[in-house]
């Protein structure tokens, strides 16, 4: 098989490092939200009932769940790849099929909490 193209291994780099940004700025507005609504008084179940209906916490979620399904299949691959040696196309298949489950996984939590 041939090996990964530069252009490939740059845009995998890109994707990975603006998926980290997107997942670092998210995690603190969750963070943020979570310690005010916690510090506010309200329990798991009342924040679980504002979260009904709501549009932006479906799209501060989904995106959460986009970015983790871009972010860690990457890292796993580069893992993979360092630490056991394992490259190819079926690695990346296999990555392909992490990315899926974390997409489903997360969309199902998403849909849990908004619907």
């Amino acid at each position: 098989m041939q090996a990964m193209t530069p252009a490939w291994q740059a845009r995998l780099w890109l994707a990975q490092r603006a998926s980290a940004m997107v997942l670092a700025v998210l995690l603190l507005v969750h963070l943020a939200g979570m310690l005010w609504a916690v510090r506010g008084g309200l329990s798991g179940a009342e924040i679980l009932e504002r979260t009904r209906g709501n549009g932006w916490a479906a799209l501060l979620y989904a995106t959460l769940v986009i970015a983790s399904a871009v972010h860690a299949p990457i890292g796993v691959a580069r893992v993979c790849e360092e630490w056991f040696g394992v490259r190819g196309r079926a690695l990346w298949a296999a990555m392909a099929l992490l990315a899926l489950a974390l997409m489903l996984v997360g969309g199902a939590a998403v849909w849990g909490l908004v619907r």
